[in-house]
């Protein structure tokens, strides 16, 4: 079983670009597990036809321990299995205890052996890396690393700032980053600066994502490019990531 954590600052597109990588492993054949750790839970709206499904900390909320995996884990778009951690009430509480708490729920319900996916993806809010933010990087949760970012100065400056926690836990046998996305949001010299970012952090450009109004259109109607657009040539963008991943 592969593990994944993909992070990115909020509102760069990682959760477009981790729900679109989802749909294109399973469209190779793949099982794959989908955990969003952002308190937002919209990691997986796109696999769900646009709808949002319970929390595994509301769930917990509501029922307490008699919870089953059926009630925080849903089938998606192709097979996807869709699992949202989520967070408490704004202004209540810490984001990050709600992906802690949902870790270890999966845990204690034995989810991974239950439903045996091929990879599980994190799909992890990057804004502030630690406490529970920091989960998926450290304590054998995930394997691999890939930041989403673009050439956007706020958007460097959180996969720096991913990048020197990935590398603290690396050093203990964690976690270590595979490169950075660039999702690209058309700036100036866009390219060039996320090619120094990625130099200064001793990584890589891993793949380019160009910027297609048919991924806005696609979330429009609650879906991935993969499911609305498959022929088109992002949905090709998409599965050639995937295609990499699996190499």
């Amino acid at each position: 079983m592969r593990k994944l954590a993909i992070y990115g600052k909020g509102g760069i597109g990682k959760s477009t670009t981790t729900s679109n990588l989802s749909a294109a492993l399973s469209m190779l054949g793949l099982k794959v597990m989908q955990i969003g750790c952002d308190p937002k839970a919209d990691s997986t709206k796109n696999l769900m036809g646009g709808n949002f499904i319970p929390t595994v900390l509301e769930v917990m909320n509501k029922k307490g321990d008699n919870i089953t995996l059926e009630d925080i884990v849903f089938e998606g778009f192709n097979g996807v299995l869709c699992v949202e951690a989520g967070g408490p009430t704004p202004g209540v509480g810490c984001a990050g205890r709600g992906i802690i708490a949902a870790f270890e729920k999966l845990a204690e319900l034995n989810a991974f052996e239950v439903y045996q996916p091929d990879i599980v993806i994190y799909d992890v809010l990057g804004d502030v890396v630690c406490g529970g933010f920091s989960m998926p990087i450290r304590n054998g949760y995930a394997d691999e690393v890939y930041i989403v970012t673009s050439g956007e100065m706020m958007s460097m400056y959180a996969a720096s700032n991913i990048s020197t926690a990935v590398n603290q836990f690396k050093n203990r046998g964690y976690a270590s980053l595979k490169g950075l996305i660039l999702n690209a949001k058309n700036v100036e010299n866009e390219y060039e600066l996320v090619q120094k970012l990625a130099t200064e952090i001793n990584s890589t450009i891993y793949h380019y994502i160009p910027r297609d109004k048919v991924v806005q259109l696609s979330e429009n109607d609650g879906k991935t490019v993969i499911e609305k657009e498959s022929s088109c040539e992002m949905a090709s963008v998409y599965l050639e990531l995937a295609k990499k991943i699996i190499a």
